[in-house]
């Protein structure tokens, strides 16, 4: 197995100074790598006037990158398992910021420019993978009495998407077309490129270095416990969590102009107050899940969001509004770290496979609600997200409900001490 903290002679063992590096810039550096992730949500409104996207081409860029950053997950989590987390992530770190770099230099003046956005976008998408390799890194060194806090700290790195939501505006206006320095919103990419450049130099320098796992696992030990319902349901139950969240940061700013006709730079502020209780919660909803244990903390997270959701299905002001998406953002804060908590006393030592599914399909559910979104506004109408979401979220708890009853009849345990 891989290292891990020494365990102090108390009930709660105590992170070891390596661990406590190994959480603080893994978070940090999550946290840039998910700003990059989401930044067309911002992006792609400029860019929607100026290649005079439709509504579906608008909603496909903006949704493309949380594709690759969702399908890449499940090997990225396992490569980090078997090589370590630390060689993964500033791999990844480094591969996100050439293609965050190649997108500040891209020309949108030919007939090819939305082909050539959408091929650079799927390469920005390795921003998402990030959050697979940092869990498994974390695992490496955290112990299992600590991984809900420390994984929920980690999580919320998901505060990042804030950071494109409060700056990009700004950015796109201070370097003008025509200079060295790409200009307009091709500013903000390539300032995200050399953020990720330095992030990763100070990782390498600041971080201890892997420990090699000994023994070889085959490949299908790794994928063993992909065969087990549970860890699907687990996906399940991210999708509501994390996947209507990344849906809900990419579909919110659009929304506000639209809808409200709120000017950009104030769609981005109100979505970030979105955003804000949606990611900065989870360390709360981590160590909720260590003292109470996740099961309560996951039905809890769930019907915070159902109460949201179920006003949300109705024309509000914009005051209600975004007080209601604020408590959605607070169910979907509590129940991602808790979420996590279960795979990681579920399956220990199994967090690169089992949480990089888990992620995985979190991230596709990312990427095809704001499809679906647009795909029935024309039968639902504005509030057509709401209503998906709602009807998905009342489904899944269900789903989680039944299934937290049976083991509790059957007297399943997770498999930690």
């Amino acid at each position: 197995m891989t290292h891990t903290a020494p365990v102090s002679s108390s009930s709660t063992p105590a992170l070891s100074a390596d661990a406590r590096k190994v959480v603080a810039w893994s978070t940090a550096g999550f946290t840039l790598m998910f700003a990059v992730w989401l930044m067309f949500a911002i992006l792609g409104l400029p860019i929607r006037k100026e290649l005079g996207l439709s509504d579906a081409q608008f909603a496909l860029l903006t949704a493309i990158p949380v594709l690759t950053g969702s399908l890449l997950r499940l090997p990225a989590g396992i490569w980090a398992d078997r090589y370590g987390g630390k060689k993964v992530f500033i791999a990844n770190t480094l591969l996100t910021a050439a293609f965050s770099l190649a997108l500040a230099f891209v020309k949108t003046d030919g007939a090819g420019s939305y082909n050539l956005l959408l091929v650079l976008a799927l390469g920005v998408g390795l921003a998402g993978v990030s959050f697979a390799v940092g869990n498994a890194w974390i695992a490496q060194w955290v112990p299992a009495a600590r991984q809900g806090l420390a994984l929920g700290t980690f999580g919320a790195g998901n505060a990042g998407a804030s950071i494109t939501k409060l700056l990009a505006p700004a950015l796109i206006g201070v370097v003008p077309l025509g200079l060295l320095i790409p200009g307009g919103w091709q500013f903000v990419p390539f300032v995200f490129s050399l953020a990720l450049l330095v992030c990763a130099a100070l990782t390498a320098a600041l971080t201890p270095a892997d420990v090699a796992t000994p023994g070889i696992r085959t490949l299908a030990d790794w994928l063993r416990p992909l065969a087990q319902a549970q860890v699907w349901r687990f996906g399940l139950y991210y999708v509501v969590f994390f996947g209507a969240y990344v849906a809900l940061s990419l579909f919110l700013p659009k929304y506000y102009v639209d809808h409200y006709g709120v000017p950009l730079a104030e769609a981005g502020l109100l979505t970030a107050l979105f955003i804000f209780p949606a990611s900065l919660l989870r360390p709360v909803g981590g160590h909720l899940s260590d003292r109470f244990g996740p099961r309560g903390v996951t039905v809890t997270a769930f019907a915070v969001m159902l109460l949201g959701l179920l006003f949300l299905t109705r024309e509000l002001p914009l005051t209600a509004f975004l007080l209601l998406t604020t408590v959605v953002g607070l169910g979907m804060g509590i129940g991602k770290a808790s979420t996590y908590t279960l795979v990681a006393q579920w399956h220990p030592g199994q967090m690169g496979t089992v949480g990089g599914l888990v992620g995985l399909l979190g991230g596709l559910g990312g990427f095809f609600l704001p499809l679906i979104f647009a795909a029935l506004k024309p039968t639902l109408g504005a509030q057509a997200a709401f209503i998906v979401l709602l009807a998905l979220t009342g489904l899944t708890t269900a789903v989680f409900i039944g299934s937290m009853m049976r083991l509790r009849a059957l007297g399943r345990q997770p498999n930690f001490a």
